[in-house]
C-alpha cells in the first residue's frame, strides 16, 4: 500500500499550489469568461457601447462563408502540420537513435529550431521562399515550377505548413528520442535474432511501444496547430491570399483587431476553444484506447 504523505501545516500545501492558481486564474479562466460575456453582446468598435443581443453574433458567424472558409483551412491546416511534423520527428529520432560518434551533437542540432521564436521562423522561410529574391524560389523557378505564394493559395498553404511543422518537428524529436530510450533493447535484440528484419522490428514493437509518446504528441502539436501558428502566419502570408490561409485563430485576429468587430470576434473565439476540448477529449475518448501503456 502506497504511504499518504501528510503536512504537518494545513496552510503549506494551499501556498505551494497558490502562484500556479493565480496564472491559471488571471491569464486563463479570467480571459475566456471575458471572451464568453462578449460574445453575447453587441460593441461600437472602441467599446463605449453595448447591448445584450444573446446568440446573434454566433449565428451570424456561423452563416458567414468566410468563416466556413476558415474552418476548412484549420482542418487542411492542422492535420497536415501535426501529421508532417511528427512524421519527420520520428524519421529523424530513429536515424539518431543508431549514430553511434557524435550522437549527442546531433541531437542538439535537431533541438536548436525550437528555441526560434515563430514569427522569426516564419520570416526565415518567408525569404527562403519568396518569388523575388528567395534563393529556393530561385532554384524552383529553374526547375520548371512557378513558384509564386503571394497570388497562389496552394502554394501558400504549402509554405505555411512546412514552416509550422519545421518549428514543431524539434519539440517532437526531443519526446521521440526519450521513447526509443525507454524500449528495452533486449526486446529488440529477441526479435533480430528471431530473424525479423528492422522494418517489421519497427513496426512490430518499436512504433507500439512508443504509442503514449505518439498519443501525447497528437494532442500537443494539435493545439500547437490550432494557437500557436498564428505568428507564423501572420509573417508569411497575413491569411492571404484571398483567405487561402486564413485559420481560426488569425479570423478572430482578423475580426477583432484590425475589423473591430468585437462581438463576432468574441463569438469565433469562444467557438475556437469549444472545438479544440471537444477535439482533445475525443482523442482521449477513443484515441487512448488504442495506446499501450504496458
Amino acid at each position: 500500500m502506497t504511504p499518504r504523505v501528510v503536512f504537518p501545516n494545513k496552510v503549506l500545501p494551499y501556498l505551494l499550489i497558490a502562484p500556479q492558481l493565480a496564472i491559471t486564474l488571471v491569464f486563463f479562466y479570467w480571459p475566456a469568461s471575458q471572451a464568453l460575456y462578449q460574445s453575447l453582446l453587441k460593441e461600437d468598435p472602441f467599446g463605449l457601447k453595448s447591448r445584450f443581443v444573446g446568440l446573434d453574433n454566433f449565428r451570424r458567424v456561423i452563416a458567414d462563408p468566410n468563416y466556413v472558409n476558415s474552418v476548412e483551412v484549420t482542418a487542411v491546416f492542422s492535420v497536415a502540420t501535426a501529421f508532417i511534423s511528427m512524421a519527420v520527428a520520428l524519421l529523424l529520432a530513429v536515424m539518431a537513435d543508431k549514430v553511434i560518434r557524435g550522437r549527442n551533437v546531433y541531437r542538439t542540432l535537431m533541438i536548436w529550431p525550437y528555441a526560434v521564436a515563430p514569427a522569426i521562423a516564419g520570416m526565415l522561410w518567408l525569404f527562403l521562399f519568396n518569388p523575388s529574391i528567395g534563393s529556393l524560389a530561385y532554384l524552383l523557378r529553374h526547375l520548371g515550377i512557378h513558384w509564386d505564394p503571394l497570388l497562389n493559395g496552394p502554394q501558400a498553404m504549402t509554405l505555411v505548413v512546412s514552416a509550422a511543422a519545421w518549428k514543431q518537428i524539434s519539440y517532437n524529436f526531443l519526446f521521440f528520442v526519450a521513447g526509443l530510450q525507454a524500449i528495452p533493447k533486449s526486446l529488440i535484440e529477441a526479435a533480430a535474432i528471431d530473424g525479423a528484419r528492422p522494418t517489421k522490428r519497427f513496426w512490430t514493437i518499436v512504433f507500439p511501444l512508443l504509442a503514449p509518446t505518439t498519443f501525447f504528441l497528437l494532442v500537443i502539436n494539435t493545439t500547437y496547430a490550432f494557437f500557436d501558428t498564428f505568428g507564423i502566419i501572420h509573417a508569411v502570408t497575413g491569411g492571404g491570399p484571398g483567405k487561402a490561409t486564413e485559420t481560426l485563430v488569425y479570423k478572430v485576429y482578423n475580426d477583432g483587431f484590425v475589423n473591430l468587430i468585437l462581438g463576432d470576434s468574441a463569438a469565433q473565439s469562444v467557438i475556437l476553444m469549444v472545438i479544440v476540448i471537444a477535439l482533445t477529449a475525443i482523442q482521449f475518448r477513443y484515441v487512448e484506447k488504442k495506446v499501450h501503456y504496458g
